[in-house]
């Protein structure tokens, strides 16, 4: 179906780069909801799960809020929050870095890798799926188109 089928749109649209543009907002909107739903089972929202993902990769000091907001794939705008809701579900634990102690550094506890290890093979199952529906060629295609969009908005 196409954006213009499913957004209910009449009229053309004003240019091929609106199209586009509406088109990657709404793949993104549709991405979110079902990854969103494959973590609901977890109780964790896909947010969440991008912050143990990133704190699974900070090593034994684990990093700061404005190191975590900085690798987040889809931008937060209240981190601490997110963070303390982490860290009641002890996913997560904070400590003050003992060589300046205005800095507190966020770390994975063995809660959060254990989860992420029971989630990682539903999320690996369904990017199989993609990758067989859609084939790795076209994926890569995509990929490299969307960084260049990206790129462009860099600018």
């Amino acid at each position: 179906m196409t954006l213009k089928e499913e957004i209910k749109q009449n009229k053309p649209f004003k240019s091929t780069a609106q199209e586009a543009a509406l088109n990657i907002l709404r793949t993104a909107d549709k991405f979110d909801q079902k990854v969103a739903q494959h973590l609901k089972s977890f109780e964790l929202t896909p947010t969440q799960f991008n912050v143990l993902r990133i704190l699974n990769g900070a090593g034994p000091d684990g990093w700061t809020c404005s190191d975590i907001a900085s690798r987040m794939v889809k931008k937060d705008s209240d981190v601490t929050r997110l963070l303390d809701r982490l860290e009641k579900s002890k996913y997560i634990l904070r400590e003050r870095n003992p060589k300046d102690r205005r800095i507190i550094n966020s770390k994975i506890t063995s809660l959060g890798i254990n989860l992420l290890k029971e989630i990682s093979p539903h999320i690996a199952k369904w990017d199989h799926s993609l990758e067989a529906k859609m084939g790795a060629k076209k994926l890569r295609q995509l990929t490299t188109l969307l960084e260049e969009f990206r790129g462009l908005l860099e600018n």
